[in-house]
């Protein structure tokens, strides 16, 4: 891959510094073929990467069928986004996405907006407002940014979600018993996508005695299509490692939101980011002509979560994560795996050990497509 990528900004310095932190993230050494050593741990090279930078880029993770089964089932969700905010029905008329349960589901912003700078939204972890062009005149109010509890929507999705190899990655990084976080998906339209200001996803365990690197967990970010510097995520390397910073500061010391030590992701579609949830990571506006589709899903070590409380952009109030909850929440995995087998006969499954230590099993069918509706009110977030 080169880092070369038209952004379509009309700030000559803003295309300078997208260029110039292509080429940075290049030359970090943290991407490549997802490599196990023979024991079934990520290959001593990738974790020293990881550890160092906050991120790393697996590459040609989702095949090219997969993708096309997801870009399929993505756009059939897009149909059925309600036509405004508070809305029943999609442009067809039929009932919208959402309308069938009380869990928060769609992300609104106005286009080329930033909806979370310089709000309360989890525990205003974005505090500094990005920079929000001017959007075509003919646009929409609001546009839709995102979608939260993915899998109720997208079989696809769901399927991604139990992919073996990403799987395993997880219980090498969070150990056999993680959990998951959250499932959503980023939409970043050419031309609309807003931007994401910066911030860090942890929340709970900042002051915690047992803070460490990795102790909020990390995200998945497979990608439906190529990411550049204008549509994609920035990332700050190695800040996973300094614990709670000042964003604002940083912003004011640096005299702009162009935080200067900052790098892009730069992926193709099938590349799946790893991204620690401690990193100080955001997102410009997206005016260049390529869409932004990002399956975002993380994982948790049980540890960090048992006995914590949370809440995020899905509860109002905060709420302590007992056993009960995590193996509730953890039966989405059981159902994901199942109904990937279901679909991938060929494919080896991965096997969650906490299932296959308390014998339980979990079937995907109608009924599990029922209850699994609102699900992500049941979200572990820390």
């Amino acid at each position: 891959m080169t880092a070369a990528s038209g952004v379509g900004y009309e700030d000559e310095s803003m295309e300078a510094y997208c260029r110039e932190g292509a080429r940075k993230a290049m030359n970090l050494g943290n991407r490549g073929p997802l490599r196990f050593t023979a024991d079934g741990k990520l290959h001593p090279a990738i974790l020293d990467a990881y550890r160092r930078c906050g991120f790393y880029v697996f590459e040609d993770v989702i095949s090219a069928e997969e993708l096309a089964e997801m870009e399929a089932d993505f756009f059939a969700m897009v149909d059925r986004f309600p036509t405004e905010p508070g809305a029943l029905v999609d442009p067809e008329g039929r009932p919208a996405i959402g309308t069938d349960h009380d869990a928060p589901c769609i992300v609104w912003s106005k286009p080329l907006g930033d909806p979370f700078g310089g709000t309360a939204v989890s525990k205003s972890r974005h505090p500094v407002k990005m920079h929000e062009p001017k959007a075509a005149a003919a646009l929409p109010e609001k546009i839709v940014a995102g979608v939260l509890g993915t899998m109720q929507y997208m079989d696809a999705a769901l399927r991604l979600h139990a992919h073996p190899d990403l799987l395993r990655i997880a219980a090498a990084l969070n150990g056999d018993d993680f959990t998951p976080l959250v499932e959503a998906v980023a939409i970043k339209k050419p031309g609309e996508g807003p931007s994401i200001a910066w911030h860090q996803d942890g929340m709970t365990h900042w002051d915690s005695p047992d803070w460490h690197p990795e102790i909020h967990g990390f995200n998945f970010m497979p990608q439906l299509y190529r990411s550049t510097a204008a549509n994609g995520v920035w990332y700050l390397p190695g800040s996973h490692r300094l614990g709670k910073l000042d964003i604002k500061a940083m912003v004011d010391a640096a005299g702009t939101e162009r935080l200067p030590d900052a790098v892009p992701l730069v992926c193709e579609a099938g590349d799946v980011c790893v991204s620690n949830r401690q990193i100080v990571h955001g997102s410009f506006a997206n005016v260049s002509p390529d869409w932004r589709v990002t399956f975002n899903m993380g994982a948790l070590i049980r540890k960090a979560v048992l006995g914590a409380s949370g809440a995020g952009m899905i509860r109002e109030h905060e709420v302590r994560y007992d056993e009960a909850m995590i193996r509730e929440r953890c039966a989405w995995i059981g159902y994901a795996i199942d109904a990937r087998r279901r679909h991938r006969p060929d494919e080896e499954a991965f096997v969650y050990k906490p299932h296959a230590d308390s014998g339980e099993t979990f079937v995907w069918d109608e009924a599990a497509r029922e209850a699994i509706r609102g699900y992500n009110k049941r979200d572990l977030i820390i």
